[in-house]
């Protein structure tokens, strides 16, 4: 996602991205700080939970709010309560930028569907629904006349989101 980098004494900042998914289409912005198309999400505040860290991100980003969806059943036990797993768990590289040392992204990879029944329209105009097949085409995005193409992960989590929603669909309807 971005140019390797040496963190600054081991410096891991804990980070959630929450892939909304509806209807066969992924939500994604055109993130100008770092120039890529990327889901809504965002740094763990203290005394919160990933899980209420990928809602609140969702919503505070883009105003809608959503279910996280469990990608993996939980154990057979009720105390003490378990979180649901992230889909995925990455280590990004973050660069030095206005005064803020290189450091690494723990980046706890959430899949949610809206709560609302009918997709919402996107929040604003660097915001879009992105369906699967142009996640599978890899065909640039444009956006006020900038040109650029969705990173593979995004790709590959995008459309693993879709899916996933359908399928959490398709079996709780």
């Amino acid at each position: 996602m971005c140019d390797t980098v040496n963190p600054v004494d081991g410096i891991r900042h804990f980070t959630v991205t929450t892939f909304v998914s509806m209807d066969g289409a992924t939500l994604l912005h055109w993130h100008r700080k770092v120039g890529l198309w990327l889901p809504p999400g965002g740094h763990v505040e203290p005394n919160e939970d990933p899980m209420q860290a990928a809602r609140r991100e969702a919503l505070e980003e883009t105003g809608i709010a959503v279910q996280i969806l469990p990608t993996a059943k939980s154990f057979a036990y009720d105390d003490p309560p378990q979180l649901s797993a992230p889909a995925t768990i990455m280590v990004e590289p973050i660069r030095s930028f206005g005064g803020e040392d290189a450091h690494h992204h723990i980046d706890m990879i959430y899949f949610s569907k809206p709560v609302a029944a009918i997709r919402p329209d996107p929040p604003g105009t660097s915001w879009r629904w992105i369906g699967r097949q142009q996640l599978e085409d890899d065909a640039p995005m444009t956006l006020k006349g900038v040109s650029a193409r969705i990173s593979e992960d995004v790709r590959i989590l995008g459309m693993a989101a879709i899916d996933h929603v359908a399928t959490f669909e398709e079996t709780n309807a």
